[in-house]
């Protein structure tokens, strides 16, 4: 009897313990595989090829759309360049469409850097260059009712100002333009487009086409009222020209 009752006990002990079953219920995590897969483990585990050193070229897709009212850019590194096409974008060379002649107009721009608070023309100065914003946006400031600075337009990225400047001798800045963060402008001077200008005979007539269509030839209905003492008119001037009446 006693002896059978020792064989029940010691087959009773035999059994887990409550820690142990638990330790076995338990989801054993092990630590990820990958952490133990590093860069020197990947040298020492593929294979080396030997290669010849060369230039690789990555070709991308300039896209642009024409009409949107911006001039787009291209940049190389800290360089920016316009667009030729995106000149089109300029109310003076609207309809021109010599890509040559607008690839040379674009490489005589010249780049500039702004800081905040930087004055990039100021009112009262001559104008004689054309600016394109790159990149950063400016304020457009004029003078209010009492003499002081009021801001009359904002500028950003792909705008321009200063067009007129080309083609208009002895004008100046109606307005002050001063950046309001960092800018990229892009500027060309009236001396380097009159040098372009002297070169292309296309150019050359599409300016003076287009001053040509700025100021009209008066009707004979217009030349008859202008004649009496009555008539007066508003309009600016236009620049004295030749003709003969039969």
């Amino acid at each position: 009897m006693d002896s059978s009752a020792e064989v029940e006990v010691g087959q009773a002990q035999s059994s887990l313990a409550v820690a142990a079953a638990r330790n076995l219920a338990t989801t054993t995590k092990s630590a990820p595989q990958m952490q133990e897969i590093s860069s020197r483990w990947l040298l020492r585990m593929l294979p080396w090829v030997q290669v010849k050193g060369g230039t690789f070229r990555v070709n991308r897709r300039l896209s642009y759309a024409v009409g949107d009212g911006r001039v787009s850019f291209t940049s190389i590194g800290a360089q920016v360049k316009v667009v030729p096409p995106e000149l089109c974008e300029l109310p003076l060379l609207r309809g021109f469409e010599d890509l040559p002649v607008l690839g040379t107009l674009a490489d005589r721009f010249t780049q500039a850097e702004y800081a905040p608070g930087d004055v990039i023309v100021e009112a009262g100065r001559p104008a004689d260059q054309v600016h394109l914003i790159a990149h950063g946006k400016v304020n457009r400031l004029g003078t209010g009712k009492y003499g002081d600075k009021i801001v009359l337009g904002v500028l950003a990225d792909g705008e321009y100002f200063g067009d007129q400047a080309l083609t208009r001798h002895g004008t100046t800045w109606e307005v002050t333009v001063k950046a309001v963060t960092s800018c990229i402008v892009l500027s060309l001077s009236r001396a380097a487009f009159d040098e372009v200008v002297q070169q292309s005979d296309a150019l050359r007539e599409h300016v003076r086409r287009l001053q040509a269509n700025r100021c009209p030839r008066r009707t004979n209905t217009a030349r008859r009222r202008s004649r009496s003492p009555r008539a007066t008119s508003a309009r600016p001037s236009c620049p004295a020209r030749s003709s003969t009446t039969s």
